[in-house]
C-alpha cells in the first residue's frame, strides 16, 4: 500500500488533475476506503485547476461531516485535505468551512480541530478572519458541555492566540499590517474567563493540561489592567496544577508565557506571587531530567527560561535565592541550584554582571561536595562562568584547578547500578572536554590559562591530567608562538624531566607520551633558541630509526619464516633509498631480523639484489640517465648496509662460515665504487663485519683470511680524498672501521704510516684523534721497529691543550698507548708496566681543567716522560713535527708545542747539537730559493716570536739566547727582508720586550766548562734589534738613535730607560705610521709579573705621550689608559715613568688637558701618597712636569681638591719636592680663590707652611713666603692677608717669633673655630726632622695657648 500510495503521489506531481478525477471517482464508487492514505497534502498541493479545487473541498467537508460522531481517522483524514488546500486556497475553505460554523449551533468537533490547525500553518491567511470567528465562537463556549468539545474549543483558542502573536510579530510580512492586539483583547478576554473560571477546574487531566496552555497562550492578548487583574488568581491556579497532573510540561509552559507576559508589562503584582513562584520553579528544575522522555526535557528547559524571565525584574531577590538553594546540602536542591546559575550565567549576561564576585564566591561550597553528580554540574557551571569573563577575575584560578583535579581522577573500575551515578570516568571525560573547550573557544582565557596550566605538570597529584592538559597547552602555545609571545614561560628543568619521564612511559597516565612530546616541541625554544631547529632536524631521524628497530625486533621474535621474508621484501621495496636515514633503519631492521632467520635473510638480500630494482630503466636518448644512475647507487647501498647488520646481528656460531661466501662476495664487486654515498656504506659496513668478527673470535677461532685486503681498500679509499679538505667524512670513517679491523694488529703498521702524512695538519686532527686510543692500544707482534713513533707524538702531543677535553683526553689515551707500544718494540714483556709511563694517566685528570697554565705544565711534565722512552733516531722527528705546531690553528697548541720544545730541548737538546750546523746551512744556502718562495721562513720567525713571548718567566733560560741568536741568523739572511717586513710590529715589540729582560743578565753556564760564556746578552738583543731597523723606511731613525748612542745606552742597566726614550721619541718623529700595530703588540707585556719588562713598556709608551702624533694616530686613549693604571704598579720606577708620561700630555697633546684633567690630578694624587716609593719620585715627576706646563694649570680650576695631598708631601725629606708642592699650592691659588673648598683646604695647609718658614732650606722659605702672600686674600682674615703681603717678603728678612705672636692673635680672633684643627695639625710636626720646625711647632702651641685665654672673641 505504501508504495502504490508514493506512485499515485510521484503521478500526482506531475498530472494533479487527472490522478485527482481517478482518485474521486473510485471513493465515489467506494465509499468506505479510507482518505488517510490516498490524498494527502503533497498531492492537493500541486492542484492548479480551481474547478478541482472546489471539488476537492466539497468532497473533503462532506467526509468529514457526514457523521455526527467523531470518527478520528476517516474525518481527520478528510481534515487534512482541507489544511493541506487551505495553504494556497484559504477563501474557497473558509467559505466552506464557515457554512458549518454558525452562530447558536455547536459545530462538528473537527470543524473546529481543521479551523485551529488552519490557523497554525496558513498564519496570514488565517488571521484576518480570527475576530469573526472569535466573536461566533464565545456563545458557543457557553453551550459546551461535553469534555472533548470543551478540548477541541481550547485548543483551538490556544492555537488563534499563537497565531495572532506570530502575525503581530512579523507585521512586516503581514498582508494587513494595521492588524493590533486590542484588536482581539475583548474576545479573548471572554474566551478566558470562561476557561480559567469553569473549564479549568475540570477533572479530565487531559482538558485541564489544554486549557492551561490556552490560558498561557491568550495571556499575551489580554488587555494589561485586565491580566493584572488576574495574576493574583491566575498564578497560583497554574502552580496547583502541578500537584493535579503527572506531566509537567504544559504546565511550566503555561507558566512561563504567563510570567512573560507580566514581564513585558511591567506587573506590580507579579512580586507578591514571587515566592511561591521560586519555590514551585525550583521543586520543578531540581527533579531529575531523562533525556530519553522529551516532555521532562522541555519541562525543565521552561523552567529555567521562568527563571531567566524573573531575573530580569528581581535580579537579587532571585541570585539570593538561588545562592542560598546552594548552601543546601540535598543534592536534589543543589543540583537544580546549579542548573538555574549556569542558566542564568548564559541567558541574563548584563543582569549578572554585577554578582559576578558574589557568584565566585559562593560557588565554592557545592565545589567541596563529595557527590560526582553535584562536581558534573559545578563543571557546566565554571563552563559557562569561563565564556563570560567570570575566570579573568580573582579566584577564577580555583575553577581552573577544580577542573585540573578532576581531570586527574582515578579509575573507579565499576559499572554503576543507578542510571544517574557519574562515575569517576564520566566525570574525568568532562572536566578533559571542559578543559579542551575553554582552551579551543574562549580566546580571552588564552592569558589566564598559560602558562598556568604549566605548573600543574609537575605535582604528582595531577599526573593522570597530564594527557588532557599537555592537549590544551599545546593549543595555547601554538596560539603564543604565532603572536610570537612563548617567551612569557621559561620551561624550568623539572618539567623537562617530566616531559622526559613521561616520554619513557607513553602508555601511562591515559597515554601522556605522545602530547608531552608534542607539547616540549612547542616549548622547545624555551629551552633554547636553537631546540626546535634541532628537534626538527634530530628527532625525525631518531624515530625513523626507533620504528624500524620496532619492525626488526618484531621480526626477531617471529616464527613464521615465509611471513618474515615477506615482510622484509616489503621493507626493501618501499624504503625510500634517497633518504640517508631510511638506508640506515631499513638495513637496522634486517639485521635484527638476520638473529633469528639468517638463512632467509640472506636469500632475501640475494633476491633483492638480482630483482629490477638494480636494473636501469632505459630513456630517450639517456636524458635520464643520470637520474636512473643515482636511484640505483642509492638502493646498493641500502643492500650493501644491510649485508653489514646482518654480519654484526647474526648468530655468533653460524656467521663467520657465511662471511666470505655470503657476504663479502656481495659487497666487494662495489669496492671500485665512485659514488660517495656507496662508499661511505662500503666503508661502514667493513667496520660492522670487522666488529662481528672481533666478537666472534673470542669465543672461536677464525682466520680472517681478506683482513689484509679490506684494509688496502680502506687506504685507497683515503688516498683518493682530495688534500685541500681534510675533515670529510670518508676519512672519519676509515679512521674507525680501520680500528675496528686492527684485530689481531698485525696490520698496525701499515695503518699508521697511512695516518701520517704531511697533509694531515693538527688542525684538522681532532676527529680523527679520538679514533685512535682503539687502534693504537693493540698487541704488537712481529715487528722490526716503530719507525712513525716520534712523527704521531709531534701531532699528539699539541693536542693535549686543545679547547676541546675530550680531544685533550683521546690525545693523552694515545700517547700512552704509543709508549707501550714502543715499549714491545723494545722487547718488554706484554705485562710489563712502566712506572714512567703509567704518570701519564694522573697527567690526565689535570685535563679538565681549563686553565691554560695548568695545560702547559701538564705538556711540559708529559714531555720529560716522553724524552726519557723516545728513541734517538726519532728525536729529529718530533722536533720538526712540534715546528709546524707552532702554526697551528688553535692558539693553545701552538703554545704548548713551544712549551714541548722547549722541555724537550732542555732534556735531549744535547742530541741535536751535530745536526744544527748542518740544519742551518741547508736552509741558508741549499735552499734559498725555497725559503723565498714558500711560508717556512715565516713559519720560523713566528716560532721565535712565539718562544720569545712564552720564556719572558726564565730569562737567565739559555733557550732565550738561542731564540734571540737564531733570529739574528734568519736576519743576516738577505732571503728574510720580506717576512720580517710584514713582521715588523710583531718583531720590533718582541725585541724591544727582550731587550729589556736581557739588561743586566749573564749569559748561561756551558754545561761542559761550568764556565759562564763571554756573551752580552742585552748586546745580542741590542744587535738583533739594529738588524731589524736597517730598512729603507727607517734610516731616519737609525740617523737619530746612532746619533743620541741609544743603541749603547738601551744596553746598560743604569741607562736603559734613557734609551728606550731615545728609540720612541725617534720612532715617533719618523716612523709614526708603523706606530699602531707596535702599540698594539707592546700592551700585553705592561701586564707581565717581571718589572724589567714593564719598565721597558712604561718608559716608551711615557715619552710616545710627549709628541703630538700618538693624538693624530688616535693612540691617545690607549696610552693615557695604560699609564693611569700604571700609577698603581708595584715597581716605583713604573710609577715614576707613568707619571712623567702622564704629565708629557701637557707637552704632545695640550687640546686634551682639559678632557683628561680630573683622572690624571686623581691618578697623580693617589700616586704622591704611595708609603713605599723611596725618595718619593713619583711626587718629584708629578711637580716637576705640572710645573713645567702653564696650560696644565689652567685647566685645574675645576679641580682644586688637588691640594688634599699637600700636607703629607710637605713632612718629605726631599727638599726639591718640598719646594716644588709649596709653589704649585701658590700657583693654585689664582686659578681657585673663589671657591669656598679651596679656601678650606688653604687653612688645612696654613699650619704646615707657617712652620716651613723656618725650613733649613732656604729655597722652601722663600717658596712658603711665596705661596702666602699669593694665598692671602683666599685666607679670609684682612688682617692676616695684610701681615702676608707686608712681612712676607723675598728679600725681607723675618722675625719669626714676633711673626708668629702677632698672627696667632689674628687667628684666634678670626678663627677661633679652628683652633683644635690647628692644634691637630701641629703636633705631627713634634716628629719631624729638622730641630728647627719643632722648635716652630712648639712657639704657636704656646702662642696660641697664651693668647686664647685673654684675647676677645669674634661672634660668628
Amino acid at each position: 500500500q505504501e508504495q502504490v500510495r508514493k506512485s499515485m503521489l510521484t503521478l500526482g506531481k506531475q498530472q494533479p488533475d487527472r490522478v485527482l478525477a481517478m482518485c474521486q471517482d473510485y471513493l465515489l464508487k467506494h465509499p468506505k476506503v479510507k482518505l488517510q492514505k490516498t490524498l494527502k497534502a503533497d498531492l492537493c498541493f500541486y492542484v492548479k485547476s480551481t474547478p478541482w479545487v472546489r471539488t476537492i473541498i466539497s468532497l473533503a467537508s462532506d467526509e468529514m461531516t457526514r457523521s455526527k460522531e467523531v470518527i478520528p481517522d476517516w474525518q481527520k483524514a478528510a481534515s487534512n485535505i482541507l489544511v493541506a488546500v487551505g495553504n494556497k486556497h484559504i477563501n474557497d475553505i473558509m467559505e466552506e468551512i464557515l457554512s458549518k460554523f454558525q452562530p447558536g449551533l455547536l459545530p462538528h468537533f473537527f470543524v473546529v480541530q481543521t479551523l485551529a490547525n488552519l490557523s497554525d500553518s496558513n498564519v496570514y491567511g488565517m488571521v484576518p478572519f480570527l475576530n469573526a470567528i472569535l466573536g461566533t465562537m464565545l456563545p458557543m463556549l457557553s453551550m459546551a458541555k461535553q469534555d472533548n468539545i470543551k478540548w477541541v474549543f481550547s485548543s483551538a483558542l490556544c492555537h488563534f492566540s499563537d497565531s495572532i502573536l506570530e502575525y503581530l510579530a512579523n507585521l512586516d510580512k503581514a498582508p494587513d499590517p494595521t492588524v493590533r492586539k486590542d484588536t482581539f483583547s475583548s474576545e479573548i478576554y471572554a474566551a478566558f474567563d470562561i476557561l480559567f473560571n469553569n473549564w479549568l477546574q475540570s477533572r479530565e487531566s487531559k482538558l485541564r493540561l489544554t486549557v492551561a496552555e490556552a490560558v498561557g497562550s491568550m495571556c499575551h492578548l489580554m488587555a494589561s489592567d485586565k491580566l493584572e487583574e488576574q495574576i493574583p488568581k491566575l498564578i497560583p491556579a497554574i502552580l496547583s496544577l502541578y500537584k493535579k497532573n503527572n506531566e509537567h510540561y504544559v504546565i511550566s509552559k503555561s507558566l512561563c508565557q504567563i510570567l512573560d507576559a507580566s514581564v513585558s508589562m511591567g506587573s506590580r503584582v507579579l512580586e507578591t506571587q514571587l515566592d511561591s513562584l521560586l519555590f514551585a520553579l525550583h521543586q520543578q528544575v531540581s527533579a531529575p531530567v531523562d533525556y530519553s522522555n522529551p516532555p521532562t526535557v522541555k519541562n525543565h528547559n521552561e523552567v529555567l527560561r521562568s527563571f531567566s524571565l524573573l531575573a530580569n525584574s528581581f535580579p537579587d531577590r532571585l541570585v539570593m535565592f538561588v545562592l542560598q538553594k546552594l548552601e543546601n546540602s540535598n543534592e536534589r536542591s543543589r543540583m537544580g541550584s546549579l542548573a538555574v546559575l549556569r542558566h542564568l550565567i548564559n541567558s541574563s549576561t548584563s543582569t549578572m554582571e554585577s554578582k559576578k564576585l558574589l557568584i565566585l564566591a559562593s560557588i565554592r561550597q557545592p565545589m567541596a561536595d563529595h557527590g560526582n553528580k553535584v562536581k558534573k554540574r559545578v563543571v557546566q557551571v565554571i563552563s559557562a562562568m569561563a565564556h563570560h569573563g567570570y575566570l579573568e577575575l580573582e579566584g577564577g584560578e580555583l575553577l581552573v584547578r577544580f577542573i585540573v583535579q578532576h581531570c586527574a581522577l582515578p579509575d573507579t573500575y565499576q559499572k554503576p547500578t543507578d542510571p544517574e551515578e557519574v562515575t569517576n570516568e564520566a566525570l574525568r571525560t568532562i572536566c578533559d572536554n571542559t578543559l579542551h573547550l575553554l582552551t579551543t573557544t574562549v580566546g580571552r582565557l588564552a592569558d589566564v590559562l598559560w602558562p598556568k596550566l604549566l605548573y600543574y605538570l609537575t605535582p604528582s597529584q595531577y599526573s593522570n591530567a597530564t594527557t588532557p592538559l599537555c592537549k590544551s597547552l599545546i593549543v595555547l602555545g601554538n596560539k603564543k608562538k604565532n603572536n610570537q609571545d612563548l617567551c612569557t614561560f621559561v620551561c624550568s628543568l623539572v618539567c623537562l624531566g617530566v616531559f622526559q619521564v613521561n616520554a619513557a612511559f607513553p602508555f601511562s597516565s591515559r597515554g601522556h607520551g605522545a602530547p608531552s612530546l608534542s607539547l616540549l616541541l612547542i616549548l622547545s625554544i624555551n629551552i633554547h633558541p636553537n631546540t626546535e631547529i634541532l628537534w626538527e632536524k634530530e628527532i625525525p631521524p631518531l624515530l625513523s630509526i626507533f620504528l624500524y628497530r620496532c619492525v626488526g625486533v618484531t621480526l626477531q621474535q617471529c616464527f613464521n619464516k615465509e611471513l618474515a621474508k615477506k615482510q622484509l621484501q616489503e621493507i626493501l621495496l618501499t624504503a625510500r633509498h634517497n633518504d640517508a636515514v631510511e638506508r640506515e633503519g631499513v638495513a637496522m631492521s634486517v639485521g635484527l631480523c638476520a638473529n633469528s632467520h639468517l638463512e632467509g635473510t640472506l636469500a632475501k638480500l640475494e633476491e633483492f639484489g638480482k630483482s629490477d630494482a638494480f636494473k636501469k630503466s632505459p630513456s630517450i636518448f639517456n636524458l635520464l640517465k643520470e637520474r636512473n644512475d643515482v636511484e640505483v647507487e642509492k638502493v646498493k647501498s641500502t643492500l650493501i648496509l644491510c649485508y653489514g647488520q646482518v654480519a654484526l646481528n647474526a648468530p655468533p656460531e653460524k656467521i663467520l662460515t657465511r662471511i666470505d661466501q655470503d657476504i663479502l662476495r656481495c659487497i666487494s664487486k662495489h669496492f671500485n665504487t665512485k659514488d660517495l654515498t656507496m662508499k661511505l656504506s662500503l666503508i661502514q659496513s667493513v667496520g660492522l663485519i670487522a666488529r662481528a668478527i672481533t666478537e666472534c673470535v673470542k669465543k672461536q677461532g677464525f682466520v680472517f683470511s681478506r683482513k689484509q685486503e679490506l684494509i688496502t681498500v680502506m687506504l685507497d679509499f683515503i688516498k683518493a680524498e682530495a688534500a685541500d679538505s681534510l675533515r670529510t667524512p670518508v676519512r672519519h670513517l676509515v679512521m674507525t672501521t680501520c680500528a675496528n679491523l686492527m684485530y689481531p694488529s698485525s696490520s698496525i703498521n701499515l695503518f699508521i704510516t697511512q695516518v701520517h702524512t704531511k697533509a694531515w695538519y693538527p688542525c684538522v686532527l681532532a676527529p680523527e684523534v679520538l679514533s685512535f686510543p682503539s687502534v693504537l692500544s693493540l698487541t704488537v707482534s712481529n715487528m722490526v721497529s716503530f719507525h712513525n713513533l716520534g712523527a704521531l707524538l709531534g701531532r699528539l702531543t699539541p693536542r693535549c691543550s686543545d679547547p676541546h677535553p675530550t680531544v685533550r683526553t683521546a690525545a693523552m689515551d694515545c700517547i700512552y698507548s704509543l709508549l707501550y707500544i714502543q715499549l714491545r718494540y723494545e722487547g718488554f714483556a706484554l705485562n710489563y708496566k712502566d712506572e714512567g709511563v703509567d704518570s701519564l694517566l694522573l697527567l690526565k685528570d689535570r685535563l679538565d681543567k681549563p686553565d691554560h697554565t695548568v695545560l702547559y705544565k701538564t705538556c711540559s711534565d708529559l714531555t720529560k716522560v716522553m724524552s726519557k722512552r723516545l728513541p734517538q733516531q726519532q728525536l729529529t722527528t718530533l722536533v720538526f713535527m712540534l715546528f709546524e705546531g707552532l702554526v697551528d690553528s688553535q692558539a693553545n697548541c701552538c703554545r704548548a708545542s713551544s712549551v714541548i720544545l722547549n722541555t724537550l730541548l732542555k732534556n735531549r737538546g744535547g742530541g741535536l747539537q751535530e745536526l744544527v750546523h748542518t740544519h742551518t746551512h741547508t736552509h741558508t744556502h741549499t735552499h734559498t730559493y725555497r725559503l723565498r718562495h714558500s711560508p717556512l721562513l715565516q713559519l720560523l720567525i713566528n716560532s721565535i716570536i712565539i718562544n720569545t713571548h712564552l720564556l719572558y718567566w726564565n730569562t737567565k733560560h739559555s733557550a732565550c739566547l738561542y731564540m734571540t741568536c737564531g733570529l739574528k741568523e734568519l736576519l743576516l739572511n738577505g732571503q728574510s727582508q720580506e717576512p720580517a717586513v710584514s713582521l715588523f710590529p710583531q718583531l720590533f715589540s718582541c725585541l724591544t720586550v727582550r731587550l729589556g729582560a736581557s739588561v743586566g743578565v749573564s749569559a748561561p753556564k756551558d754545561n761542559n766548562t761550568k764556565h759562564t760564556a763571554v756573551v752580552h746578552v742585552a748586546g745580542w738583543a741590542s744587535f738583533v734589534s739594529l738588524k731589524l731597523m736597517k730598512s729603507k723606511w727607517l734610516d731616519e731613525v737609525m740617523k737619530r738613535l746612532d746619533e743620541d748612542k741609544a743603541w749603547d745606552a738601551m744596553k746598560e742597566l743604569n741607562t736603559h730607560v734613557t734609551g728606550i726614550t731615545l728609540l720612541a721619541r725617534a720612532m715617533a718623529k719618523h716612523a709614526g705610521p708603523r706606530l699602531p700595530a707596535i702599540v698594539e703588540c707592546l700592551c700585553p707585556s705592561l701586564n707581565n709579573i717581571y718589572e724589567s719588562q714593564r719598565i721597558t713598556v712604561t718608559a716608551f709608551f711615557s715619552e710616545l705621550l710627549n709628541h703630538h702624533v700618538v693624538t693624530e694616530l688616535m693612540l691617545i686613549d690607549v696610552l693615557m689608559n695604560n699609564m693611569m693604571e700604571r700609577i698603581s704598579d708595584p715597581c716605583c720606577a713604573v710609577r715614576m715613568l707613568a707619571v712623567r708620561g702622564l704629565g708629557n700630555i701637557a707637552v704632545g697633546s695640550p687640546e686634551k688637558v682639559n678632557k683628561y684633567a680630573k683622572e690624571l690630578l686623581a691618578a697623580m694624587s693617589s700616586g704622591m701618597e704611595e708609603k713605599d716609593d723611596p725618595g718619593n719620585l713619583t711626587a718629584e715627576s708629578f711637580f716637576h712636569y705640572v710645573e713645567k706646563s702653564k696650560l696644565f694649570l689652567k685647566h685645574i680650576q675645576t679641580h682644586i681638591t688637588l691640594t688634599a695631598p699637600f700636607g703629607s708631601v710637605l713632612i718629605q725629606e726631599n727638599d726639591e719636592i718640598r719646594c716644588a708642592s709649596i709653589h704649585l699650592m701658590g700657583n693654585l691659588s689664582k686659578f681657585g680663590s673663589g671657591e669656598p673648598v679651596f679656601k678650606d683646604q688653604i687653612h688645612n695647609v696654613l699650619v704646615s707652611l707657617l712652620l716651613h718658614l723656618v725650613d733649613p732650606n732656604p729655597q722652601v722659605v722663600k717658596a712658603c713666603k711665596y705661596s702666602m702672600r699669593v694665598c692671602a686674600p683666599v685666607v679670609g682674615s684682612e688682617q692676616i692677608t695684610a701681615m702676608f703681603q707686608n712681612h712676607l717678603l723675598d728679600d725681607k728678612s723675618l722675625h719669626y717669633g714676633e711673626f708668629i705672636n702677632d698672627l696667632t692673635k689674628y687667628l684666634i680672633q678670626d678663627f677661633p673655630g679652628m683652633l683644635n684643627f690647628y692644634h691637630i695639625s701641629v703636633i705631627q710636626f713634634f716628629k719631624s726632622h729638622w730641630a728647627e720646625v719643632r722648635a716652630g711647632a712648639a712657639m704657636f702651641i704656646g702662642m696660641t695657648a697664651t693668647h686664647s685665654n685673654f684675647a676677645p672673641r669674634r661672634e660668628h
